[in-house]
């Protein structure tokens, strides 16, 4: 079983609206916009891993809407 495997899936959102182009900069989660918000999508191998995002999404000075686990793994 690899980490990708074992990894929660989470969707993000944020304040905003961003291009797909910033999925390599998100490590390769799914970029789409809704309205005037952007949703972030993925799988995240670990807590270490969410908290990376979160810090992107703070160094890009971006309003964090709410970040939701979607599965119970």
């Amino acid at each position: 079983m690899t980490d990708l495997d074992r990894a929660a899936h989470y969707e993000i959102r944020v304040e905003g609206t961003l291009d797909c182009c910033w999925e390599d900069w998100f490590d390769g989660f799914r970029v789409r916009n809704e309205r005037s918000e952007t949703v972030l999508s993925g799988p995240l191998i670990d807590q270490a891993a969410l908290h990376g995002v979160l810090a992107k999404i703070r160094d890009l000075g971006l309003c964090l809407i709410s970040a939701q686990r979607l599965d119970s793994k």
